[in-house]
């Protein structure tokens, strides 16, 4: 840093700014290469114009090899990486002695004519050069690479800079958002924004990030998701309304858990669960063949394919077939004595939960001995115990199920939606049960919602909502295992 911070002292002695910004880009690397593309090359060795063209573009000095009196660097942009020949007696003088006191991750401006080296290889010979920013730090060593995951998280924008793979995961986030807006307003969502700060802890069973808002001397609490709210636009008289937004959840972190996430949340008026289910997999579908068009290469490490029909399994069958060698039959399921008895019997003791309902236990099982054996997925898991799911609607056939389902692939959970319970009374009754288990000392229990309860008494329409989490479908996209590679700055311990 003291040699690079000499540099820029001396340029500012040759009259160059380190920090200019006078030069604009016309074009990129690949604009460059896209016009030599198929232009035939010149059978002897020439530094003669490919093309008649002239380029101005702007990037990072990657590598930067000097020969004296010529030179031969490697710029990288947002759209690819070009070689350029800096040669004296090209170049202006004022320009060739700013150049000779540049460094590997300066950011410079060129201007130039392609030509082909000896060697076969594209280039620009510049015939201009411009300083833009004068970098201070070096980059990573360039033979290992930056690949310390605590550095890369820590300091994205060097990651960003040195792992080109990086920059293409969140190229493909973004699609991966465009795609998910496209589809919903071409079926006639609206897109809505909710309340980030909550008066109450709701929406999820989840515990919540506590703050305090003085003006109003009052408790608020980050939102773990979205979901009465957007309900309560049902009732308004929306039909179609959905939101991508973060959330928050004061949980630990883990490969599959940031406390900072991002949801895609929709509800529609006059549909169920089953519908719910279809429109997700037609949704998913039209992502999963975006990104493939555009990033093929990512379908060959992928061990399932959104684009086939989803498996759908009944929870209670998913346990009977995936709970392992000596696991609970469907009758033993659905029977609470003989599966609190199984349970006691095939489930070490340390590890065991005390004091469980049957809606509890059948969760607590299916969580703990079938969710990670499912497969690759996709597979939709249907009906969910009514204990575990304060705001699903209750099955007409048998009121301790309810008309919910969970999607997991690539081993994970990415979906949760439900046929949504519109009856007040009912919805009371189970904020009072939430308020109960808080009581006993469930920190992620919600609280009793009385507006919400109000809205519903309006008279909400039958209705199906549905949750994504978009960081988790981008890992499975990409064949990544850990979620802090799809969050551009994950949560991390002080540096100190």
């Amino acid at each position: 840093m003291k040699v690079r911070e000499g540099k820029r002292d001396a340029l500012v002695e040759l009259g160059v700014s380190p920090y200019g910004n006078l030069f604009r880009p016309r074009h990129r690397a690949a604009d460059v290469r896209g016009r030599c593309e198929g232009v035939e090359r010149p059978g002897t060795p020439s530094m003669d114009p490919l093309v008649p063209d002239r380029f101005s573009l702007a990037g990072r000095i990657m590598v930067l090899r000097s020969f004296g009196k010529a030179a031969f660097l490697d710029l990288v942009d947002e759209s690819g990486k070009l070689q350029v020949y800096v040669k004296k007696g090209i170049v202006a003088d004022g320009d060739f002695a700013a150049f000779r006191k540049l460094d590997a991750g300066d950011i410079v401006g060129v201007e130039g004519y392609p030509f082909v080296t000896k060697t076969g290889e594209l280039t620009l010979m510049a015939e201009r050069l411009h300083l833009v920013t004068k970098a201070l730090r070096p980059l990573a060593e360039k033979w290992h690479g930056l690949a310390d995951p605590e550095v890369r998280y820590r300091q994205r924008y060097l990651d960003l800079v040195m792992n080109p793979d990086v920059r293409e995961i969140f190229a493909v986030r973004g699609l991966v958002l465009r795609k998910l807006r496209e589809y919903l307003d071409e079926h006639g969502f609206v897109e809505v924004e909710t309340p980030m700060l909550h008066p109450i802890r709701g929406g999820a069973n989840a515990r919540p990030f506590v703050t305090h808002h003085n003006a109003l001397d009052m408790q608020l609490y980050m939102r773990v998701a979205p979901e009465l709210y957007l309900k309560r636009l049902l009732v308004g008289g929306f039909e179609r309304v959905y939101e991508i937004g973060k959330c928050f959840r004061n949980e630990g972190v883990s490969t599959r858990h940031n406390p900072e996430f991002t949801m895609l949340e929709f509800y529609e008026a006059h549909t169920d669960h089953l519908g719910v289910l279809d429109r997700a997999e037609e949704m998913l579908r039209h992502v999963q063949v975006a990104v493939d068009d555009r990033f093929p290469h990512l379908r060959e490490g992928r061990s399932f394919d959104l684009t086939e029909p989803w498996k759908r399994l009944d929870m209670v069958e998913a346990i009977a077939n995936h709970a392992g060698d000596g696991g609970p039959d469907e009758e033993t399921v659905r029977d609470h004595a003989r599966l609190a008895a199984w349970y006691e019997d095939n489930v070490p003791e340390a590890d065991r939960r005390s004091g469980l309902d049957h809606g509890h236990l059948v969760f607590e099982i299916f969580e703990t001995l079938v969710e990670d054996r499912l497969g690759p997925g996709p597979v939709a898991v249907i009906g969910f115990p009514a204990a575990v799911s304060p705001l699903s609607r209750p099955r007409d056939d048998d009121p301790e199920w309810t008309d919910r389902f969970e999607v997991y692939l690539a081993g994970r959970e990415i979906i949760n939606a439900f046929s949504e319970l519109n009856d007040p009374r009912v919805q009371a009754e189970r904020f009072r049960d939430q308020v109960q288990a808080r009581d006993g000392g469930d920190q992620e229990a919600m609280d009793y919602d009385r507006d919400y309860i109000r809205a519903l008494e309006i008279g909400m329409p039958p209705a199906g909502g549905f949750g994504l989490g978009v960081d988790r479908l981008v890992m499975a996209l990409c064949g990544l295992d850990s979620i802090r590679e799809v969050i551009l700055f994950p949560l991390l311990r002080p540096e100190s």
